[in-house]
C-alpha cells in the first residue's frame, strides 16, 4: 500500500505524515551520529533536532537562537563552576548574567536556551566542567545541524 493511500486510510493528513517521517528520520540520524562520535550524553543531539524541527518558529532563527544560547550557557556555566562555589546564590547570579550577556550581545532570544544550558552544566555536571560544557555544546550543535538539513526537505507545515 502506498504511503498516500495509507495516510488516507488512517485519516492522516499527507503533510502531517511527511512531517512525522522527516522528524523521525532526522532524529534517528542525530542519534546515530552522536553515538558514532561517542558523545557521552548523545541524547542531546536528537532532543535538539526535535526542538528545532517541531518548533513553532522557522528553523533557521530557531537554530541560531539555540546555537548561540547553548554556546553562551556552556561558557558561562564553565566559568561559574570553575571559579565559584556551586551554591544557590551563585546559580541565581549565573542565570541573571546569562540574561545580561544575551542582552549586551543583542541575542536576547537566546537567553532561554543559555539559562537552560547554564543550569545543565552547573547543576547536573559531575567531573571536569569544561569538558562537560564542551560536550553539551557539540551534542546540541550536531542536533541543530541535522535539523537544518532536514528542514531543507520540502514541504514544511
Amino acid at each position: 500500500m502506498g504511503s498516500q493511500k495509507l495516510a488516507k486510510t488512517l485519516r492522516i493528513d499527507w503533510a502531517v505524515l511527511r512531517e512525522t517521517v522527516r522528524t523521525a528520520v532526522a532524529t534517528l540520524v542525530s542519534l546515530l551520529l552522536a553515538r558514532a562520535l561517542k558523545f557521552p550524553e548523545y541524547y542531546w543531539a536528537p532532543i535538539s533536532t526535535i526542538v528545532i524541527l517541531l518548533s513553532t518558529i522557522d528553523p533557521l532563527p530557531g537554530s541560531w537562537q539555540r546555537f548561540v544560547g547553548t554556546a553562551l550557557g556552556a561558557a558561562l556555566g564553565g566559568l561559574s563552576a570553575t571559579f565559584f562555589p556551586r551554591t544557590a546564590l551563585t546559580y541565581a547570579v549565573g542565570i541573571f548574567l546569562c540574561g545580561i550577556v544575551a542582552s549586551i550581545f543583542r541575542v536576547w532570544s537566546a537567553y532561554r536556551v543559555a539559562a537552560i544550558t547554564f543550569s545543565i552544566v552547573v547543576l547536573i555536571s559531575r567531573g571536569p566542567v569544561w569538558l562537560i560544557a564542551w560536550h553539551r555544546f557539540l551534542e546540541v550543535s550536531l542536533g541543530i545541524a541535522v535539523a537544518l538539513l532536514a528542514a531543507l526537505v520540502p514541504p514544511r507545515r
